[in-house]
């Protein structure tokens, strides 16, 4: 990842060249990658999603000067704060624009979409531009010592098992973490609430494992810190979330090979070696679960999965599994288990699954 020398510069020459042309009547145009899965390839070797060649161009005229405007705005609140080592949430940029007169932003969706163009543009993330998300990157408790600073600079060592009922919680930046730990894999789990069921029975010290959780869709800095956790230790990473569209692919997919609209960045965050432990169309039927139907936005996202989605493309057990939910008109829960007593996950269903990794979906 570029350094903070590396990201003043790109802001600079950026905005010089943006000046350059002004000075000489010639209409400057910034250009960025078009962020979504319509530009992107799974590589397969590489584990994630690459970005292609589809640009969008804005040049400098009468309709987009507020555009041009804002985008050189934050790229200086950008340089400002690499440079002062500081940093600021989404929500405060957006709040700091309201000094830049007509340039300032609406919504922060507004501000959203340049920070985003931005770090498209120059091939970085938004926390190396010193922009911070205001959400938290998950929840963890298990067999690991977090290595980390206080704000003197001072390491600490945190222990994930002395959390009581409670966890750590991943920060939002974890490029700087190192990790202790004898775990033997690692399950990232999408609810909260069998995150911490899992706690609640001591699952992590029983099967001697890292217990993740997503907190849905997870977060760019929850991604990384798997990442970094899974390379770092060399354990494989296991996917337990929903049975659903969503689940599958907003949540699973994003975790393992990242997203369209942050092709530019999937090299880092995402986790090519994670594997889809489930909850499978298959388990439905092994376990006899209670189901709900399949909703208009399920299908939906389920048949665009299959024509649309690069990954779902290249993987047929995707295919198949995808086929037998949308035959079946079903989706299922993480909690569905309980049908069967609070106790099964954790004494049936996940050692069953567990002895077998090689039959888990890709």
């Amino acid at each position: 990842m570029a350094n903070k020398i590396n990201i003043v510069e790109k802001i600079k020459d950026n905005a010089r060249e943006v000046y350059d042309k002004v000075m000489v009547g010639q209409k400057p145009m910034m250009s960025t990658p078009v962020r979504s899965l319509a530009n992107v390839k799974y590589m397969e070797k590489k584990g994630h999603f690459q970005i292609q060649d589809k640009f969008k161009n804005r040049t400098l005229t009468v309709g987009t000067v507020k555009t041009f405007a804002q985008t050189l705005k934050m790229m200086a609140l950008s340089k400002e704060l690499v440079e002062k080592d500081d940093m600021a949430t989404k929500r405060e940029a957006y709040y700091i624009s309201k000094n830049w007169g007509k340039a300032a932003f609406a919504e922060q969706p507004e501000s959203d979409t340049i920070m985003d163009d931005i770090e498209a543009m120059f091939s970085v993330n938004r926390e190396q531009l010193k922009f911070i998300p205001e959400e938290k990157g998950g929840d963890v408790a298990g067999n690991l010592f977090v290595i980390d600073k206080d704000a003197s600079g001072k390491k600490l060592k945190i222990d994930c098992t002395k959390f009581g009922s409670g966890a750590y919680s991943i920060p939002t930046v974890v490029e700087d973490l190192d990790f202790i730990s004898d775990a033997k894999f690692i399950l990232a789990i999408e609810t909260a609430g069998a995150f911490q069921r899992l706690v609640k029975y001591d699952y992590w010290k029983k099967t001697h494992c890292i217990l993740i959780s997503m907190g849905g869709v997870p977060t760019r800095a929850c991604r990384r810190f798997i990442r970094r956790l899974s390379d770092k230790l060399k354990l494989p990473v296991y996917a337990f979330v929903d049975g659903d569209p969503y689940g599958y692919f907003n949540i699973y997919r994003t975790l393992k090979v990242g997203s369209g609209n942050a092709a530019h960045l999937n090299e880092f965050f995402c986790v090519p070696q994670a594997r889809f432990l489930g909850v499978t169309p298959q388990d439905i039927v092994d376990y006899k679960l209670p189901t709900h139907p399949l909703k208009d936005v399920d299908i939906k996202r389920a048949k665009d999965a299959l024509k649309n989605d690069p990954f779902v493309k290249y993987y047929k057990p995707w295919q198949a599994a995808m086929n037998q939910m949308l035959n079946m008109g079903v989706r299922v829960e993480q909690q569905a288990f309980a049908k069967h007593g609070l106790e099964f996950v954790v004494t049936e269903y996940l050692p069953k699954k567990l002895k077998d990794p090689s039959k888990f979906l890709p």
